[in-house]
């Protein structure tokens, strides 16, 4: 709903809080990290994490505890943790790195006007919306599905799914004059011409 309504119309930010909320709670954020630490599963535990802070902002403890799982699968004798290498931790890592120093240069310009931080909004929710969907769908949460759903293929839809929209909005944002170059305001309509 948020990506087809107008950029600071209520039914926008109407979405866009529900949205919110929903990544906080549902199972691919806040129960992911909960199952992960009972099962115990720390790849899950970053996701959510890294989901959560997509959608709100916390980076410093997910880099920390992706670079520690990850030294903890290379030092261990199986070069396993929770059955993972340590690549995907480090992966996780790097990409909370990138995240945290995008924000940082983001406050160091003080200010960002015009298509920017449109854009940025979109990849940062349509980021964590793909994480939360693989943590569903291909990752630990798919267990519940009968086993002809997860064989069917049918799971593998939704990430690349998000992907596309991601990719669509973000050029329609920044490599067309779909939204001008006006300064971004909660009150601009993404139609030029209103």
């Amino acid at each position: 709903m948020a990506l087809i309504t107008a950029k600071g119309s209520r039914p926008h930010r109407v979405a866009g809080n529900i949205f919110f909320v929903s990544m906080l709670a549902m199972a691919m954020a806040m129960a992911g990290i909960y199952i992960a630490l009972i099962l115990p599963m720390a790849i899950s535990v970053l996701a959510g994490l890294i989901s959560i802070y997509l959608a709100s902002t916390l980076i410093l403890f997910v880099v920390i505890g992706a670079i520690a799982a990850g030294f903890e699968a290379q030092n261990s004798p199986t070069g396993l943790t929770d059955g993972l290498p340590a690549a995907p931790h480090f992966f996780f890592a790097g990409l909370a790195t990138l995240l945290a120093m995008g924000d940082i240069v983001m406050i160091a310009r003080k200010k960002i006007t015009g298509r920017q931080p449109i854009a940025r909004h979109l990849w940062r929710m349509c980021l964590a919306y793909f994480i939360a969907n693989g943590s569903l769908f291909t990752g630990p949460g798919a267990a519940p599905f009968p086993k002809s759903v997860r064989d069917s293929g049918i799971l593998d839809i939704p990430e690349p799914l998000v992907l596309l929209v991601m990719i669509f909005w973000v050029i329609r944002v920044l490599a067309t004059k779909w939204y001008g170059d006006k300064p971004a305001t909660s009150s601009i309509s993404p139609n030029p011409a209103s």
